[in-house]
This record gives C-alpha cells, structure tokens and sequence, in this order.
C-alpha cells in the first residue's frame, strides 16, 4: 500500500473500527499525521497561537480531527495482529503500554482471523 493509498484508506474509515489495517496501512498514516503535526506546529509558532503550555490552536484542532481516525487504524491494526481492539487501553500505562502497543503493531498479518480475511492475501486476489 503506498502512502495516498494510506492516506485516503484511513479517511475513507474514519470510524471504521471493524476489519484489518496492515502494517504499511498503519506506518504510512503514522508518518502522515507526523508530517501534519510538524506543520501545524510551525503554523501555530508563525501566528502566535501558541500558549503557555505549549499547545497551539492549530495544533489541538489536528488533534480533534484525527482522533477517531487514529483510533480506528489502532484497533484495526490490532485485528490484524488477532488482538481485541481493547488491547489499545495499554496506552494508558506510561512508558510500558507504549512500547507493548508498538511491538504489537510490527508485528506481521497471523492469517485469516475473526476479524476478516488477512488483507495482504485480498490485494493479491485483486
């Protein structure tokens, strides 16, 4: 999956928290929303939203917006792993939840599971 395809995937499944996400589906939208944050960063520096915390305007309207399409490719990438979409709240656990999520979503497709057919198969039957 290239990153547009990405991209426009993870806008087309907003809140699609159902199915599979491969590891590339993922990567790519991770490098995206980076990408668009850095910018959202140096627009709030250029314009002065930024407030004492740190935070700017620009940047917690991105974050709103994202929100749910982050989730949703989170737990879809989790399927694809055969994990429960529940398995996300290890997020919650500073330091150690982060590292256990990132190990879990490098991790290859396990095959068919109960959440659907293993994507990498479909785009091969295509």
């Amino acid at each position: 999956m290239s990153f547009v395809d990405a991209v426009k995937t993870c806008f087309a499944k907003y809140v699609g928290f159902s199915g599979r996400a491969r590891r590339s589906e993922y990567w790519w939208w991770v490098l995206f929303t980076s990408i668009v944050g850095i910018v959202a960063l140096i627009i709030d520096v250029s314009i002065g939203t930024r407030t004492d915390s740190g935070v700017g305007i620009v940047q917690s309207i991105l974050g709103l917006a994202l929100l749910l399409p982050n989730l949703a490719v989170s737990i879809r990438r989790l399927h694809d792993t055969s994990r429960s979409g529940w398995w996300i709240l290890l997020g919650f656990i500073p330091l150690i939840g982060a590292v256990i999520l990132i190990v879990f979503y490098v991790q290859d497709s396990h095959g068919d599971n109960q959440y659907g057919p293993n994507p990498k198969h479909e785009v091969a039957r295509v």
